[in-house]
């Protein structure tokens, strides 16, 4: 089932987030986020934007939101996408399904344009970016650095209107 967030969720989605953290390039924080960080986090994410969870028998096996591109208000129309889901749920489909949700409810918005920022390689968010009909604008190289290597990114765009 996919829901809103309730914020007593915060422990189960900071456990996933902090896998990707510490074993992953998929997000460029370093350190484990503290629990008190990532509930502001959350607080600030929701004040603006949809922010979803895909929970299974009780157990939520991931998230997604919608959060602010930059700080200037000229990008005030462009969000950013974020899907996770635990590493022990992939293949599953549930990236796919959080993302058609969380399409549908920013295309309720008066949002303009998605962006998903990927750390690449990473073939299957490709796939999943572009099963939506994003597109790829940007190849950014070595703009991170994480586990001792630089890291490339790539962003993925799709218009809502």
């Amino acid at each position: 089932m996919i829901r809103a967030l309730q914020i007593d969720d915060a422990p189960a989605l900071l456990d996933i987030y902090n896998y990707y953290v510490l074993n992953t390039t998929v997000t460029f924080d370093i350190d484990p986020i503290s629990i008190e960080a990532f509930v502001n986090k959350l607080n600030l994410i929701t004040k603006n934007y949809p922010f979803i969870v895909y929970e299974e028998d009780n157990e939520i096996l991931g998230y997604a939101y919608g959060s602010q591109f930059r700080p200037k208000p000229a990008y005030n129309y462009v969000v950013e996408s974020t899907v996770y889901v635990t590493h022990t749920a992939q293949g599953k489909q549930i990236g796919t399904k959080l993302y058609k949700e969380l399409i549908r409810l920013l295309k309720q918005t008066n949002l303009h344009t998605v962006l998903g920022v990927l750390t690449i390689p990473n073939d299957a968010s490709i796939k999943l970016h572009e099963k939506f009909g994003f597109e790829q604008v940007a190849n950014l190289k070595e703009v991170g650095f994480k586990f001792g290597e630089w890291q490339n990114v790539g962003i993925w765009q799709l218009k809502l209107v």
